[in-house]
């Protein structure tokens, strides 16, 4: 006797993006200091006809949603926590920046531990290259 197969849950969301004909998705990673260079990244794939996710909030720069320690530690893990959830969304990798801190070094790893393509858009500082 024959079971069917049981779709996982990243089969079904790939099913469904087939399904809707949705473009590529690219979520770009970095160091929120480069978030110049990221809106720049994010303009070029938008043109390339991809969805683009990127971070939303820049917590090391001047903001009332830093201004209480306790809830600005509380809210970088809830963006982390985010930032994931939209490596998981996505199709593709772009680490946007010529900086690699330990953040950005772990969501790297994040994406190619689900076989998620990694570009970069300065290639040397692929931390397995």
């Amino acid at each position: 006797m024959s079971y069917p197969h049981l779709l996982t849950p990243e089969e079904k969301l790939a099913d469904a993006k087939k399904l809707l004909s949705l473009p590529r998705i690219v979520v770009i990673c970095g160091s929120t200091r480069f978030m110049t260079e990221m809106t720049e990244a994010d303009l070029w794939e938008t043109k390339a006809g991809k969805i683009v996710v990127k971070p939303g909030c820049d917590m090391k720069s001047p903001h009332e949603l830093g201004s209480d320690p306790v809830e600005a530690e509380a809210l970088k893990v809830r963006l982390g926590e985010l930032h994931r959830a939209k490596i998981r969304l996505a199709d593709e990798v772009l680490v946007v920046g010529n900086y690699i801190g330990d953040s950005t070094r772990a969501e790297i790893a994040y994406a190619r531990s689900l076989g998620r393509p990694v570009r970069f858009t300065h290639p040397q500082v692929d931390p397995d290259a």
